[in-house]
C-alpha cells in the first residue's frame, strides 16, 4: 500500500485522483481549502487537511500537518485559470490570483514535501498543461495561465537538483472534461486520471525534470 498526497483535491482532477488511488487500496492524504471540499475527501476515505495554496500563511505550516510521513507519490494539482488574451493586460489582482495558486503555492510546498518524498524514494508531480510549451505555442489565449504553467515547469525542472533521491516531473493531464476544461473537452476525467497514475508508476530517473503527457508521451521540447 502506497502513501499518496494530493494537494488541491476538492474537485475535478484532484478529487478523481483521490478516488482512484483509494479504490486501488492506497492510503491517501489530500488537501482542500473549505469545509465542503474536506467533506468530499473524507467521504472517499482520505485523510483530509485544510490548506489554501493561494494563501502563503496557510501553506507555511503544511509540513507540520505531515510530520513523520514518507510519501511514495505527491501531486500538486491546485491551480486556477485565466482566459484573457494578450490584448488585455492582466490586473494585479488577476496576476496575483493565478501566480499565487499556480506557482508560489508550488514553490512553497516543494521544500516542505520533497524531503518526505525522498524518504520513500518516491515521485513528486506538478500538474502543468500543454499550453505551457513555448516551442509549440499556437495562440495567445489564456496568456497569463500559459505563463504561470511555464513557470511551474521551470520550478519542477530546477528543484530536482536539490532532491536527488526523489523524481520530479511535470504532468499534462490533457484537455479534460472538468469545470475548468468544459464539457466539450476531448478527454474524460476518469481516463485522464488513469493515464496520470500509469505515468507516475512508470517514471524513471531518466524522466527527472521532464514534462510528461497523460498518455505517456515524453515532451521533446518545452
Amino acid at each position: 500500500m502506497a502513501t499518496v498526497l494530493v494537494i488541491g483535491a476538492s474537485r475535478g482532477i484532484g478529487l478523481e485522483l483521490v478516488r482512484q488511488y483509494r479504490e486501488a487500496g492506497d492510503r491517501v492524504i489530500a488537501t482542500a481549502r473549505d469545509d465542503a471540499g474536506l467533506a468530499r475527501l473524507q467521504d472517499l476515505g482520505a485523510q483530509a487537511l485544510r490548506v489554501d495554496v493561494a494563501n502563503p500563511a496557510s501553506v507555511s505550516g503544511f509540513s507540520w500537518q505531515l510530520d513523520g510521513e514518507k510519501l511514495d507519490v505527491a501531486l500538486y494539482v491546485a491551480g486556477v485559470m485565466d482566459r484573457a488574451g494578450a490584448t488585455t493586460p492582466p490586473t494585479q489582482q488577476a496576476f496575483d490570483r493565478v501566480m499565487h495558486a499556480n506557482v508560489l503555492g508550488l514553490m512553497q510546498v516543494i521544500p516542505q514535501v520533497l524531503p518526505m518524498v525522498e524518504e520513500a524514494g518516491g515521485v513528486f508531480a506538478a500538474l502543468t498543461s500543454r499550453m505551457s510549451q513555448i516551442a509549440s505555442v499556437p495562440a495567445s489565449n489564456a496568456w497569463l495561465y500559459r505563463v504561470s504553467k511555464a513557470a511551474l515547469n521551470m520550478a519542477v525542472a530546477s528543484a530536482r537538483f536539490d532532491y536527488p533521491r526523489a523524481r520530479l516531473v511535470a504532468l499534462d493531464p490533457g484537455w479534460v472534461q472538468t469545470d475548468m476544461g468544459g464539457t466539450s473537452a476531448p478527454v474524460a476525467l476518469a481516463d485522464s486520471v488513469a493515464g496520470l497514475r500509469a505515468v507516475l508508476a512508470s517514471v524513471s530517473p531518466e524522466d527527472n525534470g521532464r514534462l510528461i503527457h497523460f498518455d505517456g508521451q515524453r515532451a521533446a521540447h518545452w
